[in-house]
């Protein structure tokens, strides 16, 4: 996955509103400074700041501003230090069968480098249940939102993988950035866009800038009329979450409009009605059209500022480079203790991959004659999306045999 993924990946993440009196408490930057300057990974487009639970756990969280209350994925954890639990949600999926018990604690401290916390409260999920850690290759144990950006200014620097934390106190807004106007609503942050949905058809759209979905755009053709899917475009997975699994067609719009910047020929899903639920992450009293994802937001140098409603943008190094969609066909997941094994998850009809034959449930073994033992998920998915055309050679064992496999690399869209 990753800049170059293989699938998109838009996690539903949680909404549910908690409320405690300590909870008010929240972030304060540490020994009185102005800003704090935290180094972050970025996976598949993902923002991952360290973070330590109460003073003695260290995490990682995703930074994401489409969750309200920050959650932990593994039980385990919060086990471990004893935490008690206030109350108990059943999170239900598409159909409404269950999917996971989630459970609240209350006064906990989320410390970052340079950064001070005490009274959140915390959903702790009681399973695993978004596989971050499968998904993204790496161990991921929670999210971090609108708790962070209610509190600071927050500077997002793609490029150089860094997350700076500043009083609005004292920010004072850089040259050459794009300012652009936003609206805070229900603690998620809105922009109204011009997007291009073909040659004729330019439409003014409300979309939440969600930097915990990795996906470039996300369009609703139920929220618009003048939405329409394009003609060029493959049926696909376009999302797993707490909701279950969202199906969608992927295809490219010409223009998103971002100020006096320009995104063109983007990657966006359109979600089929019948998988579409929205309202574990969104209030559904907020309406909206999609939402910006991280493949878009990675070509900028982002920086939020809830309180005065603003979003500054300056264009990096990414900013030109091309959209590309799963050129491979295949979605991949890391299991086993270290992650350093790879399990095909699935396979898109009529891609390169689906007619070489490969399947679900294949265990990938070498690539372009590499042992998949020596390469971790981003250089696995790098093989898979590096460019239209690029020959792969894939080893996989399926049912105790080993089975060798060859193809070449197809933009579908």
């Amino acid at each position: 996955m990753f800049t170059r993924r293989i699938s998109q990946v838009l996690f539903c993440f949680l909404f549910i509103p908690l409320f405690s009196q300590a909870q008010q408490l929240g972030f304060t930057l540490a020994h009185g400074q102005r800003k704090a300057r935290i180094p972050i990974q970025i996976y598949n487009n993902l923002i991952i700041a360290p973070v330590i639970l109460n003073g003695q756990v260290p995490l990682k969280f995703i930074i994401d501003t489409g969750v309200r209350t920050a959650i932990l994925t593994d039980k385990d954890l919060s086990d471990f230090l004893n935490l008690t639990y206030t109350r108990k949600y059943t999170i239900s999926g598409i159909g409404g069968e269950k999917l996971v018990d989630a459970y609240v604690t209350n006064d906990v401290s989320l410390d970052l480098p340079g950064v001070n916390s005490r009274g959140h409260a915390l959903l702790v999920l009681d399973q695993d249940f978004l596989q971050l850690k499968s998904f993204l290759g790496e161990d991921i144990h929670g999210i971090l939102g609108y708790e962070l950006f209610s509190r600071f200014i927050v500077q997002i620097d793609y490029q150089h993988k860094e997350l700076v934390l500043m009083s609005p106190h004292t920010f004072k807004p850089k040259r050459k950035y794009q300012v652009l106007p936003i609206s805070i609503q229900d603690t998620k942050p809105y922009l109204i866009s011009d997007v291009k949905i073909n040659d004729s058809t330019v439409v003014r759209l409300k979309l939440l800038i969600d930097s915990g979905a990795s996906h470039g755009l996300f369009l609703d053709p139920q929220s618009d009329q003048h939405i329409k899917v394009p003609d060029r475009h493959v049926a696909s997975i376009i999302g797993r979450g707490i909701a279950g699994v969202m199906y969608g067609k992927i295809g490219r719009v010409p223009s998103l409009a971002l100020g006096d910047y320009h995104v063109n020929n983007v990657i966006t899903n359109f979600p089929d009605p019948e998988s579409y639920i929205d309202s574990l992450k969104i209030s559904p009293i907020v309406f909206r059209n999609g939402a910006i994802g991280g493949e878009v937001l990675s070509r900028f140098k982002v920086i939020f500022d809830f309180s005065a409603e603003k979003l500054y943008l300056r264009k990096n190094r990414s900013f030109k480079k091309k959209f590309y969609y799963n050129l491979s066909g295949l979605t991949v997941k890391a299991i086993g203790k270290n992650l350093n094994e790879f399990e095909i998850s699935d396979v898109r009809e009529k891609s390169p991959s689906f007619i070489a034959g490969l399947l679900p449930g294949d265990q990938i073994k070498k690539i372009n004659g590499l042992p998949s033992t020596n390469l971790d998920l981003h250089q696995v998915n790098g093989f898979f999306n590096s460019s239209p055309g690029k020959r792969v050679s894939i080893e996989v064992v399926r049912n105790g045999e080993l089975i060798k496999k060859e193809f070449r690399l197809e933009d579908p869209i």
